[in-house]
């Protein structure tokens, strides 16, 4: 079975019927009503979409956009620019030797994971990104909540194929993210990006794996180790303040050092206090996983991935665009919409300097676990800019009988901004061994 989301397959109904997504949500309801406890919201929206006449996917393979592409497909040709290559792995799994390699695929409609398996992986080290890539009788798996392309026995993978041309490939997101402040964060988030201030700064913990799984040594481990890390960091964005943990992709994205210096920390750990006084006061953006520590009773997050080149009035710029358009979309007089939008045109400038006011942190220790688990590697971004959100600052003038203090209780809650991609990429450049059930097939 072909598992399409609901969100998708309401897109599809709109773009095809064009009925508001409110009058679909209530088609929706009235047969979850009439079939109730016997099916979910996607099979639902599936009932809907089928009574409408509107066509989710191709009945058989073939071209598709990666943007249509769902688990369950087969048969599937995929073409496209290859945006991001990642390192071939080789791995023991039960005494069965294998290899596995991976790269992102893009189009115009979005991008896609390619997994390629053991003989699969033969052309890999020849493929550059900027290729054009055409994959023929692929088959879509889902992976912790991302679709991805797997290759079959009887698939073809062709580099730079004669007359194919891919234009306006859609750049790389690592997934639907909503932008937030730090006070807004409830530990469910499973993508939100942050722009904050660097306040404080631990020292990295370093801890051996299994070089072919990524896993923590056992005891009674015989295969070859390898030293990873992990680093812990107090971000403050004026709203509150919140632990993050980079893991080594992400530590080595954090503070621009390679490897093999991080490694050198450990023999050495004095020098990284350099690191540590360069990176106070830094602002950066942040796009990760929150959760909800229990023990301490606050909200950490995890980063997946960090921007550390920002640009606070481009940032500050499309911050007020989007804030725009939400305005746009209240129910209140136009000379009110006029009024907040003036405001939010205007921060107060004493917050627009993000580092001139912080929470002050105490200076406690590193309660981070003494035996952390290793999260999988992100993909390295491009340097992307980035800005404060602005503050609404205090005017006293009046527009149109409607005061700047009325204008700003109206305000809705506008922060975060809209969710960018529809097309899921996993953020985990280590493909996971353990979730992926036709491991044995392949081998």
């Amino acid at each position: 079975m072909i598992d399409i989301p609901a969100k998708d397959i309401k897109a599809k109904i709109i773009a095809a019927k064009g009925l508001t997504e409110a009058a679909i949500d209530e088609k929706i309801q009235q047969k979850l009503k009439q079939l109730t406890g016997l099916i979910s919201e996607d099979g639902a929206a599936h009932i809907v979409a089928n009574e409408l006449g509107v066509e989710l996917v191709k009945a058989t393979g073939g071209p598709a956009k990666i943007v249509d592409m769902f688990p369950g497909m087969k048969n599937v040709t995929a073409t496209g620019k290859l945006t991001q290559k990642y390192e071939l792995r080789e791995f023991d799994k039960n005494g069965r030797k294998g290899k596995v390699a991976s790269f992102l695929l893009g189009d115009d409609s979005g991008i896609i994971r390619i997994t390629l398996w053991n003989d699969q992986t033969d052309t890999f080290n020849a493929l550059t990104e900027g290729d054009t890539i055409r994959i023929k009788n692929a088959y879509v798996k889902d992976n912790r909540g991302n679709k991805e392309l797997h290759l079959s026995n009887d698939a073809k993978l062709e580099q730079n194929p004669a007359g194919v041309v891919i234009e306006n490939v859609k750049t790389f997101s690592p997934g639907t993210k909503e932008r937030k402040m730090i006070k807004e964060l409830t530990g469910d988030e499973a993508s939100v990006e942050l722009l904050a201030t660097v306040v404080q700064v631990y020292d990295p913990r370093f801890f051996e794996v299994d070089a072919s799984t990524g896993k923590r040594i056992q005891e009674g481990h015989t295969g070859t180790k390898q030293t990873n890390y992990v680093m812990n960091v107090f971000l403050d964005d004026g709203s509150g303040n919140i632990r993050t943990t980079f893991w080594k992709a992400q530590a080595q994205q954090l503070t621009g050092k390679t490897d093999e210096q991080f490694l050198q920390y450990m023999d050495n750990p004095n020098a990284f206090e350099a690191v540590k006084t360069d990176l106070l006061g830094e602002i950066i953006k942040i796009v990760g996983k929150c959760k909800k520590n229990e023990q301490f009773e606050r909200v950490e997050l995890t980063a997946n991935m960090v921007f550390t080149n920002v640009d606070p009035e481009e940032e500050l710029k499309k911050l007020n665009e989007a804030s725009s358009a939400a305005v746009d979309t209240l129910e209140t007089k136009p000379e009110v919409k006029d009024a907040i939008k003036e405001v939010l045109a205007e921060p107060d400038a004493a917050k627009s300097e993000i580092v001139s006011e912080r929470v002050n942190i105490v200076d406690e220790p590193d309660d981070s676990p003494a035996e952390p688990e290793e999260a999988p590697a992100a993909p390295t971004p491009s340097k992307e800019p980035a800005a404060p959100s602005p503050t609404v600052g205090a005017k006293e003038e009046e527009k149109k009988e409607v005061t700047v203090e009325e204008a700003k209780a109206a305000i809705p809650d506008i922060a975060p901004i809209e969710k960018e991609v529809k097309n899921d990429v996993t953020e985990e450049e280590v493909i996971s061994l353990d979730d992926l059930e036709d491991l044995d097939e392949k081998l």
